[in-house]
């Protein structure tokens, strides 16, 4: 029988980086420092400890090595067509990072179709670039442990699939289930768990969407995971182990205010979460995050303060800080 998808076990190998350098007598930061308005959208970990912060307005990624104080820029703004910058994710075994590109302006860059790029992990020399056709929109990605790469589109209801070799970018999934609230995006953040893929929806809604993965790799059937109360927009979506994804509720569209975000852990049973538990609450759009160290890491976005001045880049404020901050993780 053909091996099914499995989610790397990353997050247990990035907690022993972390003990070995508590071993070596460097301390963990909880907090870091990011690159003033940088205006985050995800961030990702490498095997060595390193963080990786996409900025959706500079059009750039950031590097946060261990033991350095200060932000890196690993890939330049506007580097290879690079516009707004979403999910990231780390190719240890390619060494690639990856990084979606949007087209949604409110940017320092010019805004180029949305692709998915690749970039020099150690260098962030461009690498490749996949466009979405049919002018999709590359949000957020997975990778399963074979390294083929799971993609969801907010502008069409798809999640896009890449494998080694491929020269474009091929339609995994395409369901009407991704189609959800009335302002026309369709799909958000994305998770692998076992031989499930986890995706949320951009509306905020009272549920996340399952796909099995077939035997062969296909898709399978698209299954509605109930949530105990409407989430608001869940964002990037973390596997914590077999069944407990961590949610990152970036409270986008500001229903309940600027600080209405929050980041959750639901625990999986059947076709629904039997347990939702807020972790932190009072974030300014903590659109991602990921789990290292036994915490969880994350980032507040401040998209607020962008959309507040649509056509009017010169009353977006200036200095605005950003950081990488950290909660536990429950066993």
């Amino acid at each position: 029988m053909k091996a099914l998808p499995r989610l790397r076990h990353l997050a247990l190998a990035f907690a022993l980086t972390f003990a070995a350098a508590g071993h070596a007598g460097q301390a963990i930061p909880t907090t870091r420092a990011l690159p003033a308005d940088w205006y985050p959208e995800s961030i990702a970990v490498g095997p060595d400890g390193t963080f990786y912060v996409g900025s959706w307005r500079q059009g750039a990624v950031a590097r946060l090595q261990p033991g350095d104080d200060v932000p890196q820029v690993l890939v330049t703004p506007g580097a290879n067509g690079l516009s707004n910058g979403q999910g990231v994710l780390v190719d240890a075994r390619r060494g690639l990072l990856w990084i979606c590109s949007g087209t949604l302006g409110y940017t320092t860059v010019p805004t180029n179709p949305s692709a998915l790029k690749s970039y020099d992990l150690a260098t962030g020399t461009p690498r490749g670039s996949y466009e979405l056709p049919d002018k999709g929109y590359c949000n957020d990605l997975a990778e399963d442990e074979r390294g083929n790469l799971y993609i969801t589109d907010s502008f069409q209801p798809r999640i896009f699939r890449w494998r080694d070799g491929d020269a474009q970018l091929e339609v995994w999934k395409e369901d009407a289930a991704f189609i959800a609230g009335s302002d026309g995006y369709k799909l958000n953040g994305i998770a692998i768990d076992g031989n499930h893929v986890y995706v949320s929806t951009v509306a905020a809604e009272p549920y996340l969407l399952r796909v099995n993965v077939q035997q062969d790799d296909s898709a399978g059937k698209v299954t509605r995971i109930d949530m105990p109360r409407t989430l608001k927009n869940a964002d990037a979506i973390r596997s914590a182990g077999h069944n407990r994804l961590v949610i990152f509720e970036s409270n986008a569209f500001g229903h309940d205010g600027p600080y209405g975000g929050q980041i959750s852990m639901a625990t999986i049973t059947g076709d629904k979460s039997s347990e939702l538990v807020t972790l932190v609450a009072g974030l300014n759009d903590p659109s991602s995050g990921l789990i290292a160290n036994g915490r969880v890491y994350f980032i507040e976005s401040k998209y607020n303060l962008l959309f507040a001045h649509k056509g009017d880049d010169a009353g977006i404020p200036r200095h605005v800080p950003f950081d990488v901050q950290s909660v536990p993780l429950p066993r």
